[in-house]
């Protein structure tokens, strides 16, 4: 696992090879908002983090904002 940051704060990255490819996962630590990718072995490292962080990107701002909690009393 790698960090990096958005304008939300900081996003941890997974890398799993499974068979011929590698799966990537981006997770942003505020929200815990997790994209998957699969990806191709030949592609590079920080290509296939830079395509992950920008489709995470794009869900969080399609994301509602969330709502804040309720007073139970």
């Amino acid at each position: 696992m790698t960090g990096g940051a958005t304008s939300t704060g900081q996003v941890f990255f997974e890398f799993t090879q499974v068979g011929s490819q590698m799966r990537v996962a981006a997770i942003d630590a505020a929200t815990s908002i997790e994209i998957v990718l699969i990806a191709p072995l030949t592609a590079s490292r920080a290509h296939m983090q830079s395509l992950a962080l920008a489709k995470l990107r794009r869900r969080l701002a399609a994301e509602p904002p969330p709502e804040p909690p309720r007073r139970l009393f």
